[in-house]
């Protein structure tokens, strides 16, 4: 067996949820090897110093029996941060292809090399005097990758974008880049959704992006299904994301193609907020995305998300909405 595991949060047959270790194709419940674990991960992960720990030691003598198939297995949401950052616009390849595939605006040359060229500059500019874009997420967004992903009647370009997502193990505040990858607890697959078209409003063009329309729809923040301790992630930047869609791979992109690298962007969020353990960022989604090849989600759909390096992939079939009846 490899050294490496993951932590989830499990059912079978539709009984009750616990959580356990995921290791070489099995699982096992915490409580089987650790009498004394929390009943939940969202439990755990608030004071991952003391259960980081734990768990790693009891982890070292694991028993022989008690094992799970994991394909016999239900991989639910590992748990439901009460807190979501995302940082936008982060990779380089990623912002390049949507400034050269979207429609020319005032000023803008019509021809696609000339804005792509521009864009790279912009990108190398921003690389070297600029500092991450992070936004809120919706807490009520957030889902599992057990759940179908619903896409709403009323969305016409629901786009994918695969990250990798950082989970905080300690508090932190004003925390300097240098020590900002001591302050993480586990790193996990992340698949947030986007509706395109909702991006911009028109109306109010002086009020930027409508974060809370493209991004809000119940499922459209995607977690899971594993949980990989941070020791087994030496290097985030030395990692790799592939998305398919029904097979076909669509995104396939290391992530040393960040612009800000992740702990440019915990330290960055720390200078403004309070992160506090099991607080849940994403770092990004690189190129790829439904925007450069023309086609969005739709009904009947499986998207398959994979990052070199942790355990697990991430599994989402699209189901439509249906309109309700009107009275």
């Amino acid at each position: 067996m490899t050294d490496s595991y993951a932590l989830g949060t499990f059912s079978e047959a539709g009984g009750s949820r616990w959580p356990g270790l995921v290791k070489d194709g099995k699982v096992i419940p915490l409580a089987d090897f650790l009498p004394e674990a929390p009943a939940d991960l969202g439990t755990a992960f608030a004071d991952w110093p003391v259960w980081g720990e734990r768990i790693d030691k009891a982890a070292s003598k694991l028993p022989a029996k008690g094992w799970c198939v994991e394909a016999d297995l239900v991989a639910h949401l590992p748990y439901k941060p009460e807190n979501l950052f995302c940082a936008g616009a982060n990779y380089r390849k990623h912002v390049i292809d949507l400034i050269a595939d979207q429609s020319p605006r005032n000023g803008e040359s019509t021809d696609k090399e000339e804005r792509r060229k521009a864009a790279a500059a912009m990108m190398d500019r921003r690389a070297a005097e600029g500092k991450p874009f992070v936004f809120v997420g919706v807490r009520s967004a957030i889902a599992g990758p057990d759940e179908p992903l619903v896409v709403p009647y009323d969305h016409t370009e629901p786009d994918w974008e695969l990250e990798m997502a950082v989970v905080i193990g300690k508090s932190a505040r004003r925390v300097p880049k240098e020590a900002a990858l001591g302050h993480v607890a586990g790193y996990t697959i992340a698949n947030d959704i986007t509706a395109r078209e909702l991006v911009a409003r028109p109306d109010v063009p002086q009020m930027g992006m409508d974060w809370m329309a493209c991004k809000g729809a119940p499922g459209f923040k995607v977690l899971g299904p594993y949980i990989t301790p941070a020791r087994f992630v030496p290097d985030p930047q030395k990692l790799h994301i592939r998305l398919s869609l029904n097979d076909k791979v669509m995104q396939d992109e290391g992530t040393n193609d960040m612009i800000f690298d992740t702990a440019k962007i915990i330290s960055f969020i720390s200078n403004y907020v309070q992160l506090h353990p099991g607080d849940v960022i994403l770092t990004g989604s690189p190129s790829g995305n439904g925007t450069h090849y023309g086609r969005f989600l739709r009904d009947g759909d499986v998207m398959k998300g994979e990052i070199d390096g942790l355990v697990g992939a991430q599994v989402v079939r699209c189901v439509a909405e249906q309109p309700r009846s009107a009275g």
